[in-house]
Order: C-alpha cells, then sequence, then structure tokens
C-alpha cells in the first residue's frame, strides 16, 4: 500500500496518508463498507446518482459532528438525484446510536472500521490513527470523480460551497 506524507495534519503534526491516491477524472473506486444495521454496501450501488462521499474521522467529536449535521441540512436542498455518504471507522452502532441523538437522516452513514477498505482506496486512512483524514468526493452518475477537497487540518471543516458548488454542476 502506497504512503504520502505532508498532505495532512492534525493540530499542526504532519500525519502519513496510506492507500492509492484518487484523482478527479477517476473512476470512482468500488470499495465495501457497512451501513448503521451491518448491511454491506457497495459503493457502486449508487450509480445512476451524484454522490457525496464524506469522509471523516469520527463522528463523536465536534467538528465531523458539525460537518455531518450541516451535509444533512444541504441535502434537503439537492433533491432525490444526489445521495450524500458520511464514511467514517466508526462501529455502525455508533454511528446509528449518533444518527439518532443527531436526527440526522438525510446523510447515510456507513462504517469503514471493518477492513479499511474505502481509506485504501482513496488514499485517505491515516497510518498513525487508523482513522480517515477528512476529505470530501464528488462523484457523477457515471461512477467519475469529478471533485476532490482534502482538508489540511483535520480539526478544521470543509469548503462547503466549494462542494456544493461541484455538486450542482452535476445535476
Amino acid at each position: 500500500m502506497s504512503e504520502r506524507t505532508g498532505l495532512v495534519t492534525i493540530e499542526g503534526g504532519p500525519l502519513t496518508l496510506s492507500g492509492d491516491e484518487v484523482k478527479v477524472g477517476d473512476k470512482a473506486p468500488d470499495c465495501d463498507v457497512l451501513d448503521n444495521d451491518l448491511n454491506p454496501v457497495k459503493l457502486s450501488g449508487f450509480a445512476g446518482k451524484v454522490l457525496v462521499i464524506s469522509a471523516v474521522p469520527s463522528l463523536d467529536t465536534p467538528v465531523c459532528d458539525t460537518e455531518t449535521r450541516r451535509f444533512n441540512d444541504e441535502a434537503t436542498k439537492l433533491g432525490p438525484d444526489v445521495v450524500i455518504l458520511t464514511v467514517s471507522m466508526d462501529l455502525p452502532f455508533a454511528q446509528k446510536r449518533w444518527c439518532g441523538a443527531a436526527g440526522v437522516d438525510r446523510v447515510k452513514t456507513v462504517s469503514d472500521h471493518r477492513d479499511a477498505s474505502f481509506g485504501a482506496a482513496y488514499g485517505v486512512l491515516i497510518k498513525e490513527l487508523r482513522l480517515l483524514a477528512r476529505a470530501v468526493f464528488v462523484v457523477d452518475k457515471e461512477g467519475v470523480i469529478r471533485y476532490i477537497q482534502l482538508v489540511k487540518e483535520v480539526t478544521d471543516e470543509p469548503d462547503y460551497e466549494s462542494v456544493l458548488e461541484a455538486v450542482r454542476k452535476l445535476m
């Protein structure tokens, strides 16, 4: 598995990203994650929809909480042709509990905890922490990556407006 350094930090400290780097124009890698009821989910199952994949370290942190709630609010404005997934290494049980407590019902949360296949396939697995780096990927209806935002400082929120602009261009 390839490794890249110097791309992200946590509180200023450098981290190593493991996995294959993906680029705009690449076919979105398919991988297996788990939904909140432990059912396998393939990313290819969202073909025909614009897919926003929000990778976060953990829903139980303030920035990930804020980000996922914001995308949940935005999802109501984007319509049925857009699916927003939040992927983390949190256990599906924790994700389900968090969604219930937060009232998140438009964003689908999925877990990469089992084998980190998403983190490795998208190059956002933090080697030192076995968590995902904060990143957003926008995939078009044909399964091609059209936008990538890797957030330099893991404790910062993404640029929501840039993500939403990329999504609107694909609708």
